[in-house]
C-alpha cells in the first residue's frame, strides 16, 4: 500500500517535468511540434481576444507559451515550452519554469504571451542567459467572456503579459519568478 505525502507528490511532479524535458533531443521534431502549438495558441487568442491583434502588430516580438502546467501542494512549480516570434516567424525556443513554496494546493494549465513592446526589451530578453519577469511587466489576465482592458492596449510598458485559457483547480496565476531559458528543441 502506498502512502500519499507532500514529498512523494513533489518528487512525482519533478519527475514529470524531467520527462517532459527529455523530449528535447537533437534531431527530434520538437521545433515543429512547438511551432504547431504556437500557431494554434495565437489563432485561439486572436479569435477570443481580438484586442491582442493590435498588441501583436505594435510589438517588436512575442514569446508564446502555448501550455504551462503548474502544480502545488505546499511546494510547487510550473513548466512550459514555447517560441519567440519576430515578424511572425519563430526565431528561438524557450522553456519557462518556476518554483514556489507556501500555502498552496492544486494544479492548473494556462497559456500566456509576452508582448515585447520595445526593441530594447526584446534585445534584453534575447541577450540574457536566463530572463525572469520583473517589475516592468504589465499583466492582462483574461477569462471567458472578458476583454483586455483599454489601458493595456495603450500601455507604455516595455513588456505586456497576456494570460488566458486557465483550466484546473488552483487559486491565481502568477508569472512573477518565472524564468525563461533558451532551449534547442
Amino acid at each position: 500500500m502506498s502512502s500519499f505525502s507532500r514529498r512523494n507528490f513533489a518528487l512525482g511532479a519533478l519527475a514529470l517535468t524531467g520527462l517532459g524535458a527529455c523530449a528535447n533531443g537533437i534531431g527530434s521534431n520538437g521545433a515543429s511540434m512547438i511551432d504547431a502549438r504556437v500557431s494554434e495558441t495565437l489563432r485561439y487568442m486572436y479569435a477570443n481576444y481580438p484586442q491582442t491583434q493590435g498588441l501583436s502588430q505594435q510589438a517588436a516580438g512575442m514569446l508564446v507559451m502555448p501550455l504551462v502546467t503548474e502544480v502545488g501542494l505546499g511546494i510547487g512549480g510550473s513548466y512550459g515550452r514555447g517560441a519567440l516570434q519576430v515578424g511572425g516567424t519563430s526565431v528561438d525556443y524557450y522553456s519557462s519554469s518556476s518554483a514556489s513554496a507556501g500555502l498552496q494546493i492544486g494544479g492548473q494549465q494556462y497559456s500566456h504571451v509576452l508582448f515585447f513592446m520595445t526593441q530594447d526589451a526584446l534585445l534584453d530578453f534575447r541577450r540574457s542567459p536566463g530572463w525572469a519577469l520583473g517589475a516592468d511587466v504589465e499583466y492582462a489576465f483574461v477569462d471567458a467572456g472578458e476583454t483586455i482592458r483599454a489601458e493595456t492596449t495603450t500601455s507604455r510598458a516595455p513588456v505586456i503579459a497576456v494570460v488566458f485559457g486557465q483550466a484546473g483547480f488552483r487559486v491565481g496565476v502568477s508569472l512573477e519568478g518565472t524564468k525563461y531559458t533558451r532551449i534547442i528543441p
